[in-house]
């Protein structure tokens, strides 16, 4: 049994005890987050649409942390401009338990 559910402005196929990184949440660790936007679920055939309409996604929240820097380096040549930047990204790291739908 999986889900495909929407969070962050991406997609993620999720299925029972999988451990996704999706955009920051804002909730704290140990705490639980349902996501009801769910697109698809597949439990012996795929329901999509009104069928899913009510469908939920339980997940409990194992961290929030941030990821690995990404270096961002502007160079024009001939002109002496350089710029250096860095970013980290938010994410928060989360346990699906239980797929309702």
């Amino acid at each position: 049994m999986y889900a495909i559910i929407a969070t962050g402005g991406k997609q993620y196929k999720v299925a029972e005890g999988d451990i996704i990184r999706v955009e920051k949440l804002g909730v704290e660790a140990g705490e639980t987050v349902t996501f009801d936007q769910v697109i698809a679920v597949n439990n012996d055939g795929l329901k999509v649409g009104s069928d899913v309409a009510d469908a939920t996604v339980t997940a409990s929240v194992i961290e929030n942390a941030r990821a690995r820097k990404v270096v961002v380096y502007k160079y024009k040549r001939k002109t002496g401009y350089h710029k250096k930047n860095g970013h980290r990204q938010s994410y928060t790291k989360v346990k699906i338990e239980k797929i309702n739908g």
